[in-house]
């Protein structure tokens, strides 16, 4: 369909509450939703939400596959996730980089649950619930942060853990949240 602008921080729509899907079986949302995965998969990012894009819709969209650019991430199943609800199952964190489409060429360290449990429905409709950990864990709380009007550098606890991807991995590129 097409690849659309990815809003940066900065732009007050980025920190809106998005509102929840009603219909899923229009033209309209069928077209999101494919506009969504172009411009995820031409900007190379792990996931996206639909605020990202300018639609105020709680809608996300993640996925990841073995990749070079993150060795140690476990493989995420390309998921369509609309009117989320992410709950921690452990009150157990865990910090690691994180970069967004939003805040491109910066990383920053950010704590998250580390396993949580989230329900939803995908792009048709049906029912999604997952108890997930891990990587799959970080992406679906990042995803589902900016529904909520969140981007990762409010959840940072220690600035000096934050900067240009060039400058703290030189010689190293890497994905997009």
């Amino acid at each position: 369909m097409a690849i659309k602008l990815v809003l940066k921080m900065g732009d007050s729509r980025l920190l809106q509450v998005a509102e929840r899907v009603e219909t899923f079986d229009t033209l309209e949302f069928k077209t999101l939703i494919q506009d969504m995965q172009d411009t995820m998969e031409a900007e190379n990012g792990a996931g996206l939400a639909a605020p990202q894009i300018g639609v105020g819709l709680q809608v996300v969209i993640f996925g990841v596959e073995k990749n070079s650019r993150y060795p140690d991430a476990e493989e995420v199943p390309y998921t369509v996730l609309v009117n989320p609800v992410v709950k921690p199952i452990t009150q157990s964190m865990e910090e690691d980089w994180e970069g967004c489409l939003s805040v491109p060429g910066m990383r920053g360290m950010v704590p998250r649950f580390s396993r949580v449990r989230y329900h939803g429905f995908d792009q048709f409709g049906k029912s999604i619930d997952r108890s997930v950990d891990g990587f799959h864990s970080r992406v679906v709380q990042h995803e589902c942060d900016h529904l909520q009007g969140i981007l990762y550098p409010m959840r940072i606890t220690n600035f000096r853990m934050f900067g240009y991807t060039e400058v703290l991995f030189p010689g190293q590129t890497l994905m997009e949240e």
